[in-house]
């Protein structure tokens, strides 16, 4: 037998060992696949009725012993756009299953934010790690004024005039958990002037009360006459049957 036939014990227990970490690693890599795969398809057969904005996605790595094995994450803000508004993280090996889990994970994480017509009702700062956001409410047609992070959470929750600012990190995930913060603290006059035990105009501007006063009567309105519009394209439909 010659020197290059001889097998070295030793450096054959690492090739199998590195073939084993393989074959458990492509498993692995199948198994998560398709875990993903129905996540997405079950993601695009339920027709959601909320607003989904990606506000930022990211590659990651994670170094093993038979290689590097690259994955994406994806922070995904959910809302109705009628002040119900979550954020959620996903992970996965596929971008759209990284989305789909990040959009489950921010269903989970629903809450209310209380508003006052299209803007919000005082002015609040939230901080959360090294995200600081400060929030203003604004006069109709004033739009939202905000960087990217911060304006995916608007929409999401349905703020159609604010003032925004940040004030700390520039960080995405930092900005959109600052923006949560100063959402959660947010209250109705009537819950300030009930804690505070006053009356509704001592905590309240008149003008405010009164511009709520008008879009909740123009919301109601705008209800009555699509639910009379259904009703007639009904019964038209069922007089040409």
């Amino acid at each position: 037998m010659t020197v290059n036939e001889q097998q070295n014990p030793a450096t054959d227990g690492r090739n199998e060992e590195s073939h084993d970490e393989e074959r458990r690693g492509r498993r692995d890599n199948r198994r998560g696949g398709k875990n993903d795969q129905r996540r997405e398809r079950r993601g695009r057969r339920e027709e959601s009725q909320y607003v989904e904005r990606v506000v930022t996605i990211n590659r990651v790595a994670k170094t093993v012993k038979g290689g590097r094995r690259m994955s994406f994450t994806a922070l995904v803000v959910v809302g109705d756009g009628n002040g119900l508004v979550g954020v959620g993280y996903g992970k996965a090996k596929e971008v759209p299953a990284a989305i789909a889990k990040g959009t489950d994970d921010a269903k989970k994480n629903f809450f209310r934010v209380p508003l006052m017509g299209r803007s919000i009702p005082h002015v609040v700062q939230g901080e959360d790690s090294a995200g600081v956001v400060l929030l203003r409410p604004a006069a109709p047609g004033t739009g939202v004024i905000a960087g990217g992070p911060v304006r995916a959470v608007m929409e999401a929750v349905g703020i159609h005039d604010v003032l925004t600012k940040s004030l700390g990190s520039s960080n995405a995930i930092n900005i959109v958990r600052g923006t949560i913060a100063a959402l959660k603290k947010l209250e109705q006059p009537e819950a300030v002037a009930a804690r505070r035990g006053l009356p509704l105009e001592r905590v309240a501007p008149e003008a405010m009360l009164r511009a709520r006063a008008e879009f909740e009567a123009r919301e109601r309105a705008e209800k009555e006459a699509a639910a009379t519009e259904a009703e007639n394209e009904a019964a038209a439909a069922g007089v040409g049957a």
